[in-house]
């Protein structure tokens, strides 16, 4: 028990807060897709680490640079599931028609220390990659959701 209380007084004030101060500034950004690799998905997990990683350093432009911790983000999974072109089922929604991005940021410190972690999950239409026919389909909607769960680690952050 007290092990365990001074472990909690150890840990800086904001990383058992969902947010982080306003003025947080990371030294670098970088996604982690080690899960996926030790899945056997290789060139698909390098897919998703170039478009998340170009996603996160266009929503995070403003706030990289300077001596801060590392924002660390890694994606511990990814469903883009089949679509056949149609967003409706008996005249409502269908669930199986989502894509989703799953992971968790860390901000780390410099000796490696987890200040914080967020847990995150991205849902999207999988027609966000326009005609499901078209060969170019799958790449953006891996665009669209890494763009859309960097703009949402963004506010789940507390950083807008």
């Amino acid at each position: 028990m007290i092990a365990a209380s001074l472990m909690v007084a150890a840990v800086p004030v904001y990383a058992q807060d969902a947010t982080l101060p306003s003025a947080t500034r990371f030294s670098a950004i970088r996604v982690d897709v080690g899960p996926l690799l030790a899945r056997g998905l290789g060139p698909y997990a390098e897919t998703v680490r170039a478009e998340l990683q170009a996603a996160l350093a266009r929503n995070f432009a403003d706030r990289v640079g300077g001596p801060g911790p590392a924002l660390v983000v890694r994606v511990t999974g990814v469903s883009l599931n089949p679509y056949a072109g149609s967003e409706t089922r008996f005249g409502g929604g269908n669930a199986t028609n989502s894509d989703y991005l799953e992971g968790e940021a860390l901000v780390v410190d410099r000796a490696g220390t987890v200040l914080l972690r967020h847990p995150q999950l991205s849902a999207t239409n999988a027609s966000a990659g326009g005609a499901w026919y078209d060969p170019a389909s799958e790449r953006r909607r891996v665009t669209y959701i890494a763009g859309h769960y960097a703009a949402w680690l963004r506010r789940g952050l507390g950083l807008d």
